[in-house]
């Protein structure tokens, strides 16, 4: 089940927090609730994922991003991600979720969402890549296009090492999926026959 009560509270409240800056940060509250937990009584997988959308569609509420897509009829859009998780969230612990627009070339920008706990010790980390698609011409925005349009006077820092090997891994993974276009995989060949 996704998140909707924990988005339209961040929607809603959004207004109060102040806008979103381009190099700052969305800091979210949240608690591990019985419908985020696994087989463990810790938060699910996946849940994480779900809470990393809450961070990025505040950051794109905040900043205007999202009142600029529907005017232009742009469509951010997910590219992919990759995580890690260092600690459990148990259930009922309280825990901030802080994500940030991290930097970005050409037409790919890099977030990062740190989920942390008491004491400002990282649970996890979710990388994401993605960019802003304009359905009428099929094709993505150059990203200091949608910077410039949104009178953010902010300059991208260059790639870390560790997101230049996500970009790199994300990209070769792509090509993967691009190439195998519904092609059986060997492990299906096998089974066939």
């Amino acid at each position: 089940m996704y998140v909707w009560a924990r988005l339209a509270r961040t929607l809603l409240s959004g207004s109060r927090r102040g806008a979103y800056r381009m190099g700052g940060e969305s800091r979210l509250r949240f608690r591990c609730l019985p419908s985020d937990i696994d087989s463990n009584l810790h938060l699910n997988n996946a849940r994480y994922m779900m809470l990393a959308d809450v961070g990025r569609i505040d950051i794109f509420n905040r900043s205007g991003m999202i009142k600029l897509a529907r005017a232009q009829g742009w469509a951010p859009m997910l590219g992919g991600l990759q995580s890690v998780f260092v600690r459990e969230i148990k259930l009922w612990t309280r825990f901030e979720l802080v994500s940030t627009l991290e930097t970005w070339a050409g037409t790919q920008v890099i977030g990062r969402h740190r989920f942390v706990l008491d004491g400002n010790v990282t649970a996890a980390i979710v990388m994401t890549t993605g960019g802003v698609y304009d359905l009428a011409n099929r094709r993505f925005v150059p990203i200091q296009d949608l910077v410039d349009r949104l009178d953010a006077e902010v300059t991208p820092r260059p790639p870390s090492e560790a997101e230049e090997i996500f970009m790199s891994s994300h990209a070769g993974l792509r090509a993967i999926a691009k190439a195998e276009g519904g092609k059986p995989t060997l492990d299906k060949e096998k089974r066939a026959g």
